[in-house]
């Protein structure tokens, strides 16, 4: 029992948290949620950074393209 206002606590905040956040979302001018993505960073892909589910999709997009004939 002595748990038990702990957890109301956590779950009154993440509650006012969502829900700030949810307001954020609705009356912000662009009407959409921020782009959050390492690929939507400029200054990332100026570098040459990518994350690594857009890089793993780039590989294997390469190793589509090897004649597999060819390695036997």
């Amino acid at each position: 029992m002595e748990l038990l206002p702990t957890i109301l606590v956590v779950v009154v905040l993440l509650g006012l948290a969502f829900f700030g956040m949810a307001i954020q979302a609705i009356f912000s001018r662009r009407k959409r949620f921020p782009n959050t993505h390492i690929g939507g960073n400029k200054n990332m892909m100026s570098h040459g950074i990518t994350c690594a589910q857009s890089w793993d999709k780039m590989e294997q997009r390469k190793v589509r393209q090897i004649k597999y004939d060819r390695l036997n």
